[in-house]
């Protein structure tokens, strides 16, 4: 795992991906549930984390633009998980009350391959997997 990587899992680790959330939410507490149990698989720990709408996604790169070729998990209102992706306008895969049952539908969807996250861009690993596979 890189520093860049390690960090951004810290960060969302700790506060959650955010600087501050609403207080009282109730998607807090499963959205922490849901980092701490995707942080703790090894396979997700390696890939670069990132937040957003009560979401976590994941990323084969570490700087902006993010891959969206992995699927990712979001929270309910009722405390509950949804999987959906890779990409905004794919049908959702499921929902749970499990994290565990969502992180094991995102592990059960990775590229071939999948991982660590390269260091660079979309656009730059993207480049690198054409050179590579023309060697």
């Amino acid at each position: 795992m890189t520093d860049i990587v390690e960090a951004a899992w810290r960060k969302i680790l700790v506060t959650a991906g955010e600087h501050t959330w609403p207080e009282g939410s109730p998607l807090l507490g499963p959205f922490t549930e849901m980092a701490r149990v995707a942080h703790a698989e090894p396979q997700l720990r390696q890939l670069y984390p990132w937040t957003g709408m009560w979401e976590l996604h994941f990323s084969r790169c570490t700087e902006f633009r993010p891959t969206w070729d992995i699927p990712y998990i979001g929270t309910l209102r009722d405390g509950r998980y949804y999987v959906e992706g890779p990409h905004r306008s794919s049908l959702r895969i499921a929902e749970t009350d499990c994290a565990q049952a969502a992180v094991a539908m995102v592990i059960e969807r990775l590229p071939p391959g999948c991982g660590p996250a390269f260091v660079g861009s979309a656009e730059d690993l993207a480049v690198y997997e054409r050179e590579k596979d023309h060697e």
